[in-house]
């Protein structure tokens, strides 16, 4: 594994020989008027207009993707990067453009070619977790500006709005700007003029086993039975909880019924709760995740839907993401009925 990205000519070189490998044809590479940037690949009987990015974060590929599409001129658009990520596919898929990263994986679809290489594992890896904008706390700023994706708040509106100190929510705010997921106005207010690209991001950097999570078995005949016992179990209590994943999009969506409840419980599990919830500990055939969140940020948004408490829609999403059973199709159907922004912003960017 290395970490070290090569440089764009070096890139360029790289993505001819995989396709000249690919396609059993020797490659010519034009370089335009000197700039590798602009260089088209000539290999066999196609022409690739190619972009190289070090990177497959999603407000890079967002930018690639825009210069790619003023530069087809008959050519395929190529998006070349060390290793694609699965949001950075879903993006290049949307816009039709196809991709080749240096790992070996590859989806090239156009002029004739078909050509779809998955599973090959990242080989620049970065040792360490890189600075982010979504870690657990930094979140916050991210989940407030999707959950109000019409506010302006300025910096500081902002950080006493998700409860943060000014210094460390500017840090934040910095980062987004960088990477274009945020504008901020003449007047100082920030805004978001694509609350899709942000959440696609924030999914990009986003893991669910991050939080501590507590697999087991409830006693119960279908998962709204277990939902329900739970949550009367916990009001009764008087604990503090909150319910994502499957069980709060059934109650947002009433989409595809479930068999695992997941809720988010900020103040721990205790053995005494476990007793009163009749809840036994185990990884296989677990119907019940009790999770202990890593930041309290999840439930900023926390509502009752339909008399369940359930997270904010925006953080279902992510959630699903880590669930099995038809939460992929779930997630679908919450986004496009909860979250209308990824739409009408799709369609206006």
């Amino acid at each position: 594994m290395s970490s070290i990205a090569p440089s764009p000519h070096q890139a360029l070189s790289l993505a001819a020989a995989a396709l000249a490998e690919l396609l059993d044809a020797a490659p010519s590479v034009d370089e335009g008027v000197g700039v590798a940037e602009e260089a088209q690949l000539r290999i066999g009987a196609w022409t690739f207009a190619p972009a190289w990015r070090p990177s497959s974060r999603v407000a890079v590929v967002a930018r690639a993707l825009r210069d790619l599409d003023e530069r087809r001129d008959g050519a395929i658009p190529l998006l070349v990067v060390p290793f694609m990520g699965q949001s950075a596919r879903g993006l290049c898929a949307d816009a039709g453009v196809s991709w080749l990263d240096l790992s070996g994986n590859a989806h090239v679809v156009g002029g004739g070619l078909r050509i779809i290489i998955e599973g090959k594992p990242n080989r620049f890896g970065r040792r360490g977790r890189p600075r982010s904008a979504f870690a657990p706390k930094s979140a916050r700023i991210a989940r407030w500006l999707l959950m109000n994706p019409g506010g302006a708040p300025t910096q500081a509106g902002l950080a006493e709005a998700t409860g943060m100190d000014r210094g460390f929510t500017s840090r934040i705010v910095h980062r987004l700007l960088a990477d274009e997921l945020i504008e901020r106005g003449a007047d100082g207010t920030l805004f978001t003029p694509r609350a899709d690209l942000l959440l696609e991001a924030w999914a990009q950097d986003y893991a669910f086993d991050k939080h501590t999570i507590h697999k087991g078995v409830i006693a119960a005949r279908s998962g709204t039975e277990l939902t329900e016992r739970i949550a009367r179990g916990l009001d009764d209590d008087g604990v503090e909880h909150a319910f994502t994943g499957l069980a709060a999009a059934w109650q947002a969506t009433r989409f595809a019924g479930f068999r695992l409840a997941t809720v988010y419980l900020p103040g721990g599990l205790e053995p005494a709760l476990e007793r009163s919830l009749g809840f036994r500990a185990m990884e296989r055939g677990a119907n019940t995740w009790l999770v202990v969140p890593n930041d309290l940020g999840v439930l900023h948004g926390a509502t009752e839907v339909e008399d369940l408490r359930c997270v904010h829609p925006v953080q279902i999403w992510l959630d699903l993401a880590a669930h099995p059973e038809r939460s992929r199709e779930a997630a679908e159907r919450l986004r496009r009925e909860h979250m209308r922004w990824s739409d009408d912003q799709a369609d206006n960017p």
